[in-house]
């Protein structure tokens, strides 16, 4: 089966996000299982291309697109085993980062340069898989130029939908089919998500959980009721977690390599990241990290309230790594100069840095608001640092509580988002650590979780199939 990926970003090229490593991981697997897997993204003028050799696929092309002619090329890179298409346009040449300013017509643009590159090319898909509102008005404009691929559109984070005004509809001469009436049809907003959900064959969200959370007013962000209008072709399938970068066997980024049989590196890489902190060698206190971008959506309002009084009444030390808004950065920044012997934040994006944290931490700190599914709870238990989350979206599917006694669970789980609920969880984490032996085999089986792509693959492969009409058996 030929399949083309359409995405805002595709790890290493333009990694803003987790949405980078699936559109990195899943065609690499997909392809391992023997289909055509290729991707298509923008052409972003702030990109070094330079260490890819670069194919012309369209030399000149002009579309019309939200009212203007736009010339466009199509070139062609390989990112190891994959494929990539890139799409090139003023308007992608221009911009400064993937999202921000001007995205919401920049992305319009970019599913009217598919749309209209999909028919040009040699290579053909019969399956278009979009991902989150960047590319949700390609099923739309498959519909309406009766093309023969079918679409499936994955949402990713239903928190961002695309919000666009009358002027932006006018220009795209689209108004007829964002707004059509169809029978029992709820009122549609006017954001670009919508069009992905309404019009697209199959409809998955990145975890089971979240699949069933965003059908509810507290989870759907307003498109709960154009969900529950297309239920029936609504699946929750988890992220996996590829192999390529994050394991501590072979990274090359830790102080020291482990395994499973064999922690005496996961210390070492406590010690490292003590003496990175700034901190003296102490193996007894738990060190809990987090890597993060710092938000609402991340918890960091409850963990500013439950840090101060975690240390207060106990000791326990924390590492911070992330950027984020600056009303939180400036708040750990304060709480790092009032327990300089117990946070340390390192307001910044560094990668050698959080695959330390990954290696040398204890625990493990995301209790979020929301999270549709999250990889770094994935990443930490394969370094076998234990997770303290919220019970939300993909991290419910992802974690289980600990028991008392240890002999069941992979991580300290709490409800309520609260910071009095993370306040009793990172306690009782604490109170676990005690007890060695016992948190040596929560270790141990943290890293036996499978989180490959391998079993998600093949429930993408009964989606694809279901979109092409073929019944669950049928060879493709």
């Amino acid at each position: 089966m030929n399949i083309l990926f359409a995405a805002a970003e595709v790890a290493p090229l333009t990694k803003v996000g987790g949405l980078a490593d699936v559109i990195r991981s899943l065609p690499s697997e997909l392809i391992k299982r023997g289909h055509e897997v290729r991707v298509i993204v923008p052409k972003y003028g702030f990109v070094d291309y330079s260490q890819y050799e670069i194919t012309s696929v369209i030399s000149s092309l002009t579309i019309v697109s939200l009212g203007e002619c736009r010339k466009i090329t199509v070139e062609q890179i390989s990112i190891e085993d994959i494929s990539v298409y890139l799409v090139s346009a003023d308007i992608f040449r221009k911009a400064d980062t993937v999202y921000g300013g001007n995205e919401v017509e920049r992305f319009w643009v970019f599913c009217d340069c598919v749309s209209e590159v999909l028919s040009r090319l040699d290579w053909r898909p019969s399956i278009v898989h979009c991902h989150d509102w960047h590319t949700a008005l390609i099923p739309l404009l498959a519909r309406k130029n009766h093309e023969d691929y079918r679409t499936v559109f994955t949402i990713h984070n239903i928190r961002y939908q695309g919000y666009f005004d009358e002027h932006i509809l006018l220009r795209s001469g689209l108004g007829q089919y964002l707004n059509a009436g169809i029978p029992g049809m709820p009122y549609l907003p006017w954001n670009v998500i919508t069009q992905g959900i309404l019009w697209a064959d199959v409809i998955n969200a990145v975890s089971e959980n979240f699949a069933a959370e965003i059908l509810t007013v507290e989870g759907g962000f307003g498109m709960q009721d154009i969900l529950k209008f297309r239920k029936d072709r609504l699946f929750g399938i988890r992220n996996g977690l590829g192999g390529e970068e994050f394991g501590p066997r072979t990274d090359k980024l830790i102080a020291a390599n482990f395994s499973v049989d064999n922690f005496d590196g996961k210390a070492v890489n406590k010690r490292e990241l003590q003496k990175m902190a700034g901190w003296a060698e102490n193996p007894e206190i738990p060190l809990i990290g987090m890597v993060s971008r710092m938000d609402e959506q991340k918890g960091m309002d409850i963990i500013l309230d439950a840090v101060p009084e975690i240390i207060r009444n106990g000791q326990m030390q924390f590492v911070f790594l992330g950027r984020g808004s600056g009303h939180y950065e400036e708040a750990l920044r304060r709480l790092e100069a009032k327990f300089p012997g117990n946070v340390k934040a390192f307001i910044t994006y560094d990668n050698a840095k959080a695959h330390l944290i990954y290696a040398g931490a204890d625990l493990f700190l995301m209790p979020s608001k929301w999270e549709p599914c999250g990889l770094s709870q994935m990443i930490a238990m394969r370094y076998g640092t234990v997770p303290v989350v919220r019970k939300t979206g993909g991290l419910a599917d992802t974690v289980s509580n600990l028991s008392q006694d240890m002999k069941r669970g992979t991580g300290c789980v709490f409800n309520e988002y609260s910071s009095g609920e993370l306040v009793v969880a990172l306690k009782k984490a604490a109170e676990l650590f005690k007890d060695k032996a016992a948190w040596k085999r929560v270790m141990q089986r943290i890293m036996k979780q499978d989180f490959a792509w391998e079993g998600p693959a093949e429930e993408y492969e009964s989606l694809y199939k279901m979109a092409l009409g073929l019944g669950i058996d049928e060879t493709i």
